[in-house]
């Protein structure tokens, strides 16, 4: 009997013819038929030819009376077709003027919508030790300044950027570089926060609504691309405002948790991890995170929504973790087991094909004191439905609290049972 792999813990996993073009030879006349139809046979008469008279001289007569007429009407109508040639229509004039004027607004907006941030992104270099024994930059990624309170600024900007550093240094718009404070790290949103010296910093970005955001929409990316490019703008527009996608946190090969970004055509390249992606009013929607770097894949980049961003960085801010609720039980998902075993041990229904296996629980965890046993199978919670462990975490870790109580649905011996449980909490740090 195949035994499953060994279970993880509930805090740590988190695109016209012619005959000849018929193909038949040409037809050859026939007796019947005139050589051409366009012209009559010459043919010879009895009747003498007429004189020739006056006719010619009233020929010229008209033909001079003619000329004659032509030029007055010439001249008559020449001022009435010189206008119509050199005026052109009103309408012609308005419909121009018009779209001259929408592009230059839709620049104007482009290039004050910018202004209003460039200044708040900065660069962020991660430094490790080497063997030497002196620190080295092993990456550069963006940050954007989000708030000063007294002497210190706050910058976001992705976890993966600043992970594994030994010092960090963050570099404003005007050159100057400044040592950088971790204060928080969330690898499950793939987000950090740090604090600065707030001297010289002149600008914060300001914070707008991602929940209005609408497929269409114009959008800019601010960032620091290859680490070289310092404060590069992109444009592009939201290609989608709520896309899932898998995310390994801890980088076993599993996929951990499903988070949901804003997807754009913005362009973001290495480098641009952690910068702004911005609305037209300058306002702050999105974190960008990531990109699909294939090379069958174009304009495909993710950013983290500022709403979903919001909670964790304030979290970040204050505790430095985020606190998140959890049911208490270590977990596999129903997938990773052999048929056999589902159905001997778990005593599934045949239809049941997906879910997460209870197989352990934590003492005194909401999940025992609810009567929780090793092999239930959870397949919903509050009514949606749970396939993976990626589910469970979407579930509890976007809607959930701390303290709230839940239904858990969940097979036990082949019977389909239901327990109310109340959560509790666990930080969100990804061993």
């Amino acid at each position: 009997m195949d035994r499953p792999e060994e279970p993880r813990n509930e805090s740590e996993q988190i695109n016209q013819s012619t005959d000849e073009e018929s193909g038949f030879p040409p037809r050859r006349p026939t007796e019947e038929e005139p050589v051409s139809p366009y012209r009559e046979p010459y043919e010879e008469t009895d009747e003498p030819p007429r004189k020739r008279g006056g006719g010619g001289k009233a020929f010229f007569v008209g033909l001079i009376g003619g000329v004659i007429g032509a030029l007055l009407i010439a001249l008559i109508a020449w001022p009435f077709a010189r206008d119509q040639m050199t005026s052109p229509t009103p309408a012609a004039t308005v419909t121009t003027e018009q779209a001259a004027t929408t592009a230059t607004e839709a620049e104007n907006d482009i290039v004050g919508a910018v202004s209003k941030t460039k200044e708040a992104v900065v660069s962020v270099t991660n430094l490790q030790s080497s063997f030497r024994g002196a620190d080295q930059e092993t990456g550069a990624g963006s940050g954007v300044i989000y708030k000063k309170d007294g002497n210190k600024a706050y910058v976001v900007t992705n976890y993966h950027v600043v992970e594994g550093a030994s010092s960090l240094s963050v570099t404003l718009s005007d050159g100057t570089a400044l040592e950088a404070k971790v204060l928080g790290e969330d690898p499950t949103y793939d987000l950090a926060v740090l604090s600065i010296d707030a001297a010289k910093v002149t600008q914060v970005a300001k914070i707008g609504d991602s929940d209005t955001l609408r497929a269409g929409e114009t959008v800019l990316a601010i960032g620091n691309p290859l680490g070289i490019f310092a404060n590069s703008v992109t444009r592009g527009v939201i290609s989608a405002q709520e896309r899932t996608v898998p995310v390994d946190t801890n980088k076993d090969g599993q996929q951990d948790f499903n988070t949901e970004v804003i997807q754009t055509d913005a362009a973001i390249n290495p480098g641009n991890s952690g910068g702004a992606l911005i609305n037209t009013s300058g306002q702050l929607i999105g974190i960008n995170s990531m990109k699909i770097a294939e090379a069958s894949v174009e304009g495909v980049g993710f950013a983290i929504p500022i709403n979903e961003a919001l909670p964790i960085m304030r979290d970040l801010e204050q505790n430095g973790e985020v606190i998140r609720p959890q049911l208490g039980i270590q977990i596999r998902d129903v997938q990773e087991f052999p048929s056999g075993y589902r159905e001997d041990r778990l005593k599934l229904p045949s239809d049941v094909t997906k879910g997460i296996v209870v197989v352990g629980l934590t003492n005194n965890s909401g999940a025992e004191k609810a009567g929780m046993k090793a092999n239930d199978v959870i397949v919903e919670i509050d009514g949606t439905k749970i396939n993976s462990f990626a589910d469970l975490k979407s579930v509890l870790y976007r809607d959930a609290k701390v303290g709230q109580t839940v239904k858990v649905t969940f097979y036990r011996n082949g019977d389909k049972q239901s327990l109310d449980v109340k959560l509790s909490a666990q930080a969100a740090t990804v061993q």
